[in-house]
């Protein structure tokens, strides 16, 4: 049975009548996407991106308005487009059309994309510019590596045939560096894609700070610890199953991103 996520003390449904109680709940989850982002400090002024699939068969999904910074998005400013980039009903703003280009190849072709997160952070930058990629020198690394694939960067992504080779690269992974440009994370559920870009983001924080001291100075991740990591990652939905009544991981910390953006900017649900 699926488990109701609780939502913050004093929520309200601001649901408008014409749009679904599933595409709301979508809605007011995407707009809590982009204010943690914005509250973490991974967000760039008007630019990058991160889209929902809107529930049921049309691969309709939802975008960021061009123009309205992270923390000012609200559920109602969503943008909804199809797979063609055209815009659901009607929005007093555009889109970004290069983010549709990359968000569209991925929703178009993973059926587990529910919710993609893309981000310009300085150090995810940093990470994704550095010849030897993502580096096993911390955990969030070891854990990450496996599931992690690259795309070479081919200049500002406007051309529609880029959405192929970002398919091919991609391939089956959850992670994304997109060289000389940033990072992508996707996810199933709202919480399993915060989770994985939060991780992304703090491995390559992490690998900025270490590489301040030069490459040479740095410890890489003992062969034994990667192994361990690897059988670790292959057991992991037996071994990180919650105790018995307890939340799972991405349900708790989808409850805390809520909670969280409640208290430091409100508001997003309307």
């Amino acid at each position: 049975m699926a488990t109701v996520l609780e939502r913050p003390a004093g929520w309200q449904d601001h649901r408008p009548a014409e749009i679904s109680e599933a595409e709301w709940k979508t809605r007011v989850d995407l707009a809590a996407f982009y204010r943690i982002a914005a509250i973490q400090g991974y967000d760039d002024f008007l630019y990058t991106h991160i889209t929902a699939r809107v529930p049921g068969p049309d691969k309709h999904f939802l975008i960021n308005p061009f123009g309205l910074t992270f923390d000012e998005i609200t559920a109602s400013s969503l943008v909804k487009v199809d797979i063609d980039g055209t815009i659901i009903g009607d929005s007093e703003y555009g889109i970004n059309y290069a983010g549709y280009v990359i968000h569209s190849a991925i929703h178009a072709v993973r059926e587990d994309a529910h919710w993609i997160a893309h981000f310009h952070t300085r150090d995810g930058m940093g990470a994704s510019a550095h010849a030897e990629g993502l580096l096993p020198i911390s955990q969030r690394a070891l854990y990450i590596i496996p599931r992690l694939a690259y795309h070479d960067y081919e200049g500002v992504a406007l051309n529609l045939d880029e959405r192929e080779r970002l398919q091919v690269d991609l391939g089956d992974k959850q992670f994304l560096l997109l060289r000389n440009h940033g990072t992508l994370a996707l996810g199933a559920t709202p919480g399993a894609a915060w989770s994985a870009i939060y991780q992304l983001e703090e491995a390559c924080s992490a690998q900025v700070a270490a590489l301040a001291g030069g490459h040479e100075h740095v410890l890489i991740a003992p062969q034994h610890a990667q192994d361990e990591a690897l059988r670790q990652l292959a057991g992991r939905p037996e071994a990180a199953r919650a105790v018995e009544g307890r939340k799972p991981h991405d349900q708790l910390a989808w409850e805390a991103v809520l909670r969280k953006v409640a208290r430091t900017l409100p508001g997003f649900d309307t």
